[in-house]
């Protein structure tokens, strides 16, 4: 397998396979951090997408000093906080969330175990709503994306203390809306 490294000489050479095997070893996991932040499968697609089309097009901007996911991940967070700005003004809650379909049954646990599970997961998407964006944001970075600190700050372009400080207060707020649904962390 090639190294990152590599595969962006290539792509800034011109091989568009190059950039190909980028796209597949980021594209899942730029995925997953973006569908939370946008909260719609579709848009999360549409962002990704977007993202990896304006990486290609400003790859010959990409100085290496960092990692190759926190310069695309930036580019894709800033994507996503201008489209929910745009569709902000024209979506009601209720329009912009989708329904998500409930996980295999393990035959191991009781038939209420699905059920309490989907709940428990319901109450923590609405606790993880209720935090402002950036609080969610600063709390989808580190805790479900396991973004150091360091790349955090540089994708926010915030200071190391700014991100300590408001991961903390969202790691609070999250805990008593949390407390106030009976659920713990």
């Amino acid at each position: 397998m090639k190294s990152e490294q590599d595969l962006i000489r290539e792509s800034l050479a011109g091989d568009s396979r190059a950039y190909g095997h980028l796209v597949e070893r980021f594209q899942d996991r730029l995925f997953n951090a973006m569908l939370q932040i946008v909260g719609s499968h579709d848009e999360a697609e549409d962002v990704v997408q977007d993202s990896f089309v304006q990486a290609y097009i400003k790859l010959d901007t990409f100085q290496g000093n960092s990692k190759f996911f926190t310069w695309l991940y930036r580019i894709a967070f800033n994507n996503a906080l201008s489209r929910q700005r745009k569709r902000r003004a024209e979506l009601s809650i209720e329009q912009s969330r989708e329904i998500t379909g409930s996980d295999p049954v393990d035959p191991l646990e009781s038939p209420d175990e699905p059920l309490l599970r989907d709940e428990r997961i319901a109450k923590l998407r609405f606790a993880l709503d209720s935090l402002t964006e950036e609080h969610r944001t600063i709390l989808v970075m580190r805790e479900m994306e396991d973004l150091s600190y360091e790349e955090i700050a540089e994708i926010l372009n915030i200071n190391l203390g700014t991100v300590r400080s408001r991961l903390s207060r969202a790691r609070n707020q999250l805990k008593l809306h949390l407390e106030a649904d009976g659920l713990d962390l």
